[in-house]
Formats: structure tokens, sequence, C-alpha cells
């Protein structure tokens, strides 16, 4: 299997570990790099010593491309930045900020720039800014999310109509039967968060990856849309921010509650009741954990059987 994607990054199938904060650290993208996939230290929760110390691990369990993805919301972005430059990292994939403001600099320092956004009037943006390729995340991704609420299913056909660079889909894709969804829809690869973090290699503790495997359908919802919208999964952390905001609380509520710690409490610590657990809703469609080569093995079989299908439907008599 080969397209842009593939090519751009030098991987086997055009699929994408997330990178996740607290979840996917340098095992983890060693581990999705060796099956075939890019694999991204989720650089967002680490400072500059600890970051140096996930690439290098992962350096030494993969001889295949990774990257780090860098939310530029966060302080310190600079050294995250250049602690990758100087280990030799030249993939990037940049969210939760400008994509102008690091993309001509890292394209200076020739590497690959992919940004994150939500819309389709964002994805021009990032495209007249420089970027190699986009994610477009919909509406059901974990994490931190668009406040415009657009399904991927919507935003796949806008974005891909909007751009003509590389598109890759992210938000609700936890299968082969959905990698085939995007690709169809106009996507050249797929960004997969959920499914990752419950795996062996996920630094997710194990408190949470069970959690994420007991979820049901309605167990996540978007939240604190009017600090940084994200996703969570329902816990008393997430009734304690409901309570706020059915009381229309002010934003300096909100942060007081969010506080310091909660994503790491929850998502590495493994505490169900008073850490914030982002997560997608695909949530509910995860059975078990399985390592990084079964799971990347199960969405290429599953998205053959997906293309087979399609070709026996014969619309066309």
């Amino acid at each position: 299997m080969t397209n842009k994607i593939c090519d751009l990054l030098k991987i086997k199938y055009p699929i994408i570990q997330a990178g996740m904060v607290w979840v996917s650290g340098g095992k983890l993208a060693a581990a999705a790099s060796n099956s075939g996939a890019l694999g991204l230290i989720g650089a967002g929760s680490m400072k500059p010593e600890l970051l140096k110390e996930h690439i290098i691990k992962a350096q030494g369990l993969t001889e295949k491309p990774i990257g780090i993805n860098v939310p530029l919301l966060y302080h310190g972005v600079e050294d995250q930045i250049k602690t990758a430059l100087d280990l030799g990292i030249r993939i990037f994939f940049t969210s939760a900020g400008s994509p102008k403001k690091f993309t001509k600099f890292l394209k200076d320092e020739g590497c690959i720039v992919v940004h994150v956004t939500s819309s389709p009037l964002l994805a021009k943006k990032c495209e007249d800014a420089g970027v190699d390729a986009i994610v477009a995340e919909g509406f059901e991704a974990g994490g931190h999310n668009g406040r415009d609420e657009i399904t991927t299913m919507a935003l796949i056909p806008q974005v891909r109509d909007a751009v003509s660079i590389p598109v890759i889909a992210a938000g609700g894709i936890a299968d082969g039967r959905q990698m085939a969804a995007a690709l169809c829809l106009g996507a050249d690869a797929v960004q997969i968060g959920t499914r990752f973090a419950v795996t062996k290699e996920s630094s997710a503790h194990d408190n949470f990856q069970q959690a994420i495997i007991k979820a049901g359908f309605g167990d996540t919802k978007l939240m604190m849309k009017e600090v940084v919208p994200v996703r969570l999964l329902k816990n008393k952390f997430y009734d304690e921010v409901q309570e706020l905001e059915n009381r229309c609380a002010s934003k300096e509520e909100l942060i007081a509650l969010l506080g310091k710690g909660r994503a790491k409490a929850g998502m590495l610590d493994g505490d169900l009741e008073k850490g914030e657990l982002e997560i997608g809703q695909v949530s509910a469609m995860i059975q078990k954990s399985l390592t990084c080569q079964e799971l990347v093995d199960q969405l290429i079989k599953q998205y053959d059987q997906t293309k087979s299908l399609l070709a026996s439907l014969n619309l066309a008599k």
C-alpha cells in the first residue's frame, strides 16, 4: 500500500499513531513505527529532558521514522523543538495553535511539518502557511477538539475540496472499516489515537485502559468549551465540570477546578475519580488491549475486507 503520505513519511501503511499527552512515549512510537505506521511521541506533557529520554528510547527501539507532536499552547515549545531537532527528529506534527508560528523555521531545518486542524477554513490557512500535510480532526476525537463540532464524515470531504496537499483523517477511527471510509472520503491517511492508547506499548495506566475498554457508546462528551474544548470519559471530575457548566460558571472557575496535573493523574497515574480522562467516542468499540503489531495487522485486514465488500456491491447494475 503506497500513496502520497506513505511516500512523504517513508512508511509502509497510511496510518499515523497520534501523539497523545501522557500516553504516547518512546516505547509506543517505536512499536507503531515498527508495525508499518508512523509513531509519534506526544511531547505536550514533556519537559525537554524527558522528551530527550523518550526520543533516545524510541531511536534505540526502531530504525524506522518517528516524529513528535507538539501542541503549541504549552509553554516551552521552543525548547521542545530544539531538543527534537538536536536529536535528529525531522517529522513534526503541530497542533493547538497557529501553523504560521514554526512552519517556516522547521521547513528551513529540512523538516516535514503537518498541522492538526478542525475546519476547512483553518485547513486552507495551514496550506497557505506552507505545511506539507494536514490532519483534519473531527468532533469524535478524544482530547482537545474543535469548537465547531464538525464530524469526521462531514469534515474530510470539505477539507479535501479546500486544499491540494495531503489530508490525514482523524477522529472516530478505530478499525479498518473506518479507515476505508476515510480514504473513500478523500483522505490520504488516517491518524488514530484512542485505539493506540489501549495497546501493550502505551504509557496509559492499566486503570485508564480498562476504563476505556468498559466504556459504552455514550460515556464520553466534549466539555470545557469556554477554556479549551476536550472530550472526556465520564467520571467524578467530569461530573464536577458538568455541574459548573450547568450553572454557567465563569472561565476562571473552570480553570480553578482543572488545576494542575489532572490529565497526568488520570491517564498516567490511573486516578479514575479525580483525573482528567481524555478519550474519543470510539472507546465503545474497543474490547481488549493489543500489541501495536496486532493492531496494525487487524486494521489492514479489515481495510482489505471492506475494499472487497465495496467491490462486490457493483452498484452500476
